[in-house]
């Protein structure tokens, strides 16, 4: 039998190749194949694979606090599903390295990312939004799965803050929390005026540019410029998750432990 996997306060030591999976064993469950709760098998049966109706509405009415409101209401939304996440996985597999069950959730969501590439554009601007929209949920939906794993509250406030910065929406964490604020606000103010003065292609507009760089996509302005209805645009497969990886090494240096040695680890396979 394997010995007990380090629990998530232990120091990892690493392996000469500077391998971290090499030197985490794996429980006997996970080591005989067993497979991963890695949520729903396809993003159709997924209810929260897409950010909600109300969310669309307000980020185009109000595009420019677009990422803002997506940050706010993803971790309304995600934040408890990824804490449920996590305890339930740790509940099957005791000891689990949080190292590791990062990583579950991060495979988990950069394939969702690849599928929504796969699809991009297929409608002209109004789908282009709502691709880089989707891809800008997704991201935020694997952050909280691996502030979860690493032991802090997905659904903190916080995590908000957190998000902002990790995307690039916002340099540090004061001017992110500032918008917050001003969005929360501006979502109060909306409440008692549910009308918007600006024309719908100019706000579809604004809003896919605020989401696409939200979700990491290169020259959104130059790409959804040349966007009209019709039209097609296609971010890619390989762009999806290549900026969604580079998201996630970002939130692992966030949110790992000082304690556990940085390196990639292999994630149990399903």
């Amino acid at each position: 039998m394997s010995d007990p996997v380090p629990s998530g306060g232990d120091a990892v030591p690493v392996s000469p190749g500077g391998d971290v999976a090499a030197t985490i064993p794996e429980t006997p469950s996970v080591a005989a194949g067993a497979a991963v709760d890695d949520g729903p098998e396809r993003p159709d049966d997924d209810p929260a694979a897409a950010p909600p109706v109300r969310l669309w509405d307000q980020m185009r009415e109000d595009p420019q606090y677009a990422p803002e409101y997506l940050a706010l209401e993803a971790v309304r939304r995600l934040g408890p599903e990824a804490a449920t996440w996590v305890e339930r996985t740790r509940a099957r597999y005791p000891g689990i390295h949080p190292e590791v069950l990062a990583q579950i959730a991060v495979r988990r969501f950069v394939t969702r990312a690849r599928l929504s590439g796969a699809v991009s554009g297929a409608a002209g601007l109004p789908g282009a939004v709502v691709d880089v929209g989707v891809l800008a949920w997704t991201q935020a939906r694997m952050v909280l799965h691996v502030a979860a794993a690493y032991g802090h509250d997905p659904a903190h406030p916080d995590r908000a803050t957190d998000l902002l910065v990790l995307q690039k929406v916002h340099k540090v964490a004061e001017s992110a929390r500032l918008a917050l604020g001003v969005a929360a606000g501006r979502t109060r103010a909306a409440e008692l005026f549910r009308r918007s003065s600006t024309p719908l292609q100019q706000a579809m507009l604004r809003l896919g540019v605020r989401l696409a760089r939200m979700a990491g996509v290169r020259a959104a302005k130059r790409a959804f410029a040349k966007v009209v209805p019709g039209a097609a645009i296609i971010l890619g497969t390989w762009a999806n998750s290549s900026a969604t990886k580079e998201l996630a090494d970002r939130a692992h240096a966030l949110y790992r432990p000082q304690a556990i040695t940085a390196g990639p680890v292999e994630a149990p396979r399903s």
